[in-house]
């Protein structure tokens, strides 16, 4: 059996125009803040959301040139160039505009797709910048370069760009109408979703998705086939999405730790769990999913629609 997803991740969307010649162009960028937008990250990854819209502020209140911890995001509909702050949240300039402090990870569906891909690259940038203020070479501080999109070393003029971490994430099924799902230890009862891990030094995305399986639930796999992929800024991975073939009659054992349980669901108890929503609803099934963000969500959607 294969398939393919029946939609694009949300994080995975084409949103704003990402003008990376912008970040080496100084010039430009200067010229570009006094119309430019800013959007506010608070410590949580928090931003303030409107009509489906991350709210946006005006950059030159905040100063009359970017300063060296902002970081460029793109360019939107209307030609303002974006940047990215880590900041206290401040409510919209429009008094009449009811906004909301949203996180995007459990509160996806408030976005639309540009504003996704937007707090998804200040939250990525964001987070890379609070932890790798030294140079990894000799510990010398660095500081932010190219729109906050590299960090250089002064002395020696290294320079150093956003780690990125892949992990694959894989649905398990037995080939006709039955997947496994499984509950991590820190997880409510009833919240299950696929399998996921990130990749070793040395391995193909493939042969992860056999060993983390085998790691977390102690099933063999074949027939690995990969389906699409979806940044995941928390903190810094991409997550790379997958689904293979296992025998049901195979025993569960669970080797690393990680998983409380697991289980063989049919694809209609499968739809009904997504019909009642996710893992944030109040409903009593026995079975709660992920949310819409996640490419988890999708990738179950997907083959829960197969006849």
């Amino acid at each position: 059996m294969d398939f393919r997803l029946q939609s694009v991740p949300l994080l995975s969307r084409i949103g704003a125009d990402r003008a990376d010649q912008v970040r080496t162009d100084v010039e430009a960028a200067t010229a570009g803040w006094a119309q430019a937008a800013l959007l506010r990250l608070d410590s949580r990854n928090q931003v303030m959301v409107a009509n489906g819209r991350v709210v946006l502020g005006s950059a030159k209140v905040l100063a009359d040139k970017p300063p060296p911890d902002a970081v460029f995001l793109g360019r939107i509909e209307d030609g303002r160039h974006v940047w990215a702050i880590r900041a206290p949240l401040e409510a919209p300039e429009d008094p009449e505009v009811q906004a909301q402090v949203a996180d995007l990870r459990r509160a996806g569906q408030l976005f639309d797709e540009i504003s996704a891909q937007l707090v998804s690259s200040a939250a990525a940038l964001l987070n890379w910048h609070d932890s790798n203020r030294f140079s990894s070479v000799d510990g010398s501080p660095t500081k932010p370069v190219r729109g906050g999109w590299a960090r250089v070393n002064p002395l020696t003029g290294h320079e150093e760009f956003p780690r990125i971490d892949p992990a694959v994430i894989c649905l398990v099924h037995d080939g006709g109408d039955r997947a496994v799902l499984a509950r991590q230890t820190v997880w409510p009862e009833r919240m299950f979703s696929l399998l996921a891990g990130f990749v070793e030094a040395g391995e193909s995305f493939e042969t992860c998705v056999a060993r983390e399986i085998r790691e977390e639930i102690g099933l063999t796999v074949r027939d690995v086939r990969y389906l699409g992929s979806q940044p995941w800024p928390f903190p810094r991975s991409l997550m790379v999405g997958f689904h293979a073939v296992a025998d049901p009659d195979q025993d569960f054992s669970f080797n690393d730790g990680e998983i409380a349980e697991a289980a063989w669901f049919t694809r209609e108890e499968v739809r009904a769990a997504l019909a009642v929503g996710d893992w944030t609803s109040g409903s009593d099934s026995k079975l709660l999913l992920p949310g819409s963000v996640s490419i988890a969500r999708v990738i179950i959607e997907s083959w829960a629609a197969l006849d």
